[in-house]
């Protein structure tokens, strides 16, 4: 079981412990915007992106658990010419490298620029195999005007898997080297007919895979939920999921591959808890069927959003962490059966996730 939850948050990074003490502590950058976090499997360090906005991104590293923090270079977009020319927004997410890559990171950026460090982080690089796709000019934005990178998987065999709003998934069996578009059998239907289902404009809002069956991909679309059985190449969609398809995070489980959890909301417009009552939704049978689990979460007049990144499952499938964006955070022991309010007032919740004190 892990020692501590880490909740980033638009007014800083703050960690809650898992020993009976779960009282949030701001461990850095209070009061400023925190779009992504990592704690790094190889060797502990923790990394938090900042966002700015008129300063800028900024990326930090701490080797204590919090303690310090080192700033590090941002990636960068190579010049330009014109109004045109890519500059960075925000780093929307952080990954380690393979078992054989200790010192790998990725990063996904706004706008839908994927960058690797060998180095943690002293140093970026574009991957330009996947910036010098052809299809990469009808990328376009969802929630926000650019397209984004927001996922980035490495699964232990050293594939690498990437989710695009609005750009689709892209799959590398080469470290990066070449990429294949996957994602068939998704469908958008905020696009014209003929191009429902381009794989090229589709709006994936999260993929996750089955750490230990890692062709299994569930995917939160903004259309729905579909789940993928070759690795992402292909999806097929899973109807009727009650009470709602739509939502931004899903939670897969790391050992069992047809169980995956789900945070319903209401589409497009309004993006709240379906009738106002805030459940998590899970299948056990890979979308065959779903269960509605809301015991110690609120059933009225609730208002609660949790974001791509804001719902985490510990590494033995029973403990899930999620923040919401009312600045609310829960803990579930039991796989989701119940729920326990660890805290009602932090800032709204950008991403959680489980980590170990070194």
């Amino acid at each position: 079981m892990a020692d501590f939850i880490l909740a980033a948050t638009r007014k800083g990074l703050f960690r809650l412990g898992m020993d009976g003490d779960p009282k949030p502590r701001c461990i850095g950058f209070l009061g400023d915007p925190v779009s992504a976090i990592l704690q790094d499997e190889h060797d502990g360090a923790i990394y938090a992106a900042l966002n700015l906005g008129h300063f800028g991104a900024k990326l930090h590293r701490s080797d204590d658990f919090g303690q310090t923090w080192q700033e590090l270079p941002v990636p960068a977009y190579p010049p330009g010419e014109g109004e045109d020319a890519p500059s960075l927004n925000f780093i929307w997410t952080l990954a380690h490298g393979g078992l054989d890559q200790p010192k790998r990171l990725w990063a996904g950026t706004l706008p839908g620029g994927l960058f690797r460090s060998d180095d943690r982080g002293e140093s970026w690089e574009l991957v330009e195999s996947l910036w010098n796709q052809p299809s990469r000019s009808e990328w376009f934005g969802g929630g926000y005007d650019q397209p984004g990178i927001h996922t980035v998987i490495v699964d232990d065999r050293g594939r690498v898997l990437v989710g695009i709003s609005c750009g689709g998934v892209w799959i590398s069996e080469d470290d990066g080297a070449t990429w294949a578009l996957g994602g068939k059998g998704l469908a958008a239907d905020y696009m014209p007919p003929d191009r429902q289902d381009d794989p090229s404009i589709q709006d994936p809002h999260r993929l996750e895979i089955c750490r230990d069956a890692p062709d299994t991909v569930w995917c939160q679309h903004h259309c729905g939920i579909f789940r993928s059985e070759d690795g992402g190449h292909s999806f097929v969609q899973i109807n009727d999921v009650k009470p709602s398809g739509f939502g931004f995070a899903v939670a897969a489980h790391p050992s069992d591959p047809k169980t995956a959890w789900f945070v319903p909301a209401v589409k497009d417009e309004c993006r709240v808890p379906v009738d106002g009552r805030f459940v998590v939704t899970r299948t056990r049978d890979g979308g065959a069927s779903f269960e509605t689990l809301s015991r110690g979460l609120p059933q009225a007049e609730a208002y609660d959003l949790v974001y791509r990144h804001a719902l985490a499952v510990g590494a033995h499938g029973r403990s899930l962490v999620m923040g919401s964006t009312t600045g609310a955070l829960w803990l579930s022991e039991d796989a989701g059966e119940s729920w326990s309010l660890l805290s009602a007032h932090l800032p709204p919740v950008a991403q959680v996730c489980f980590a170990d004190s070194p």
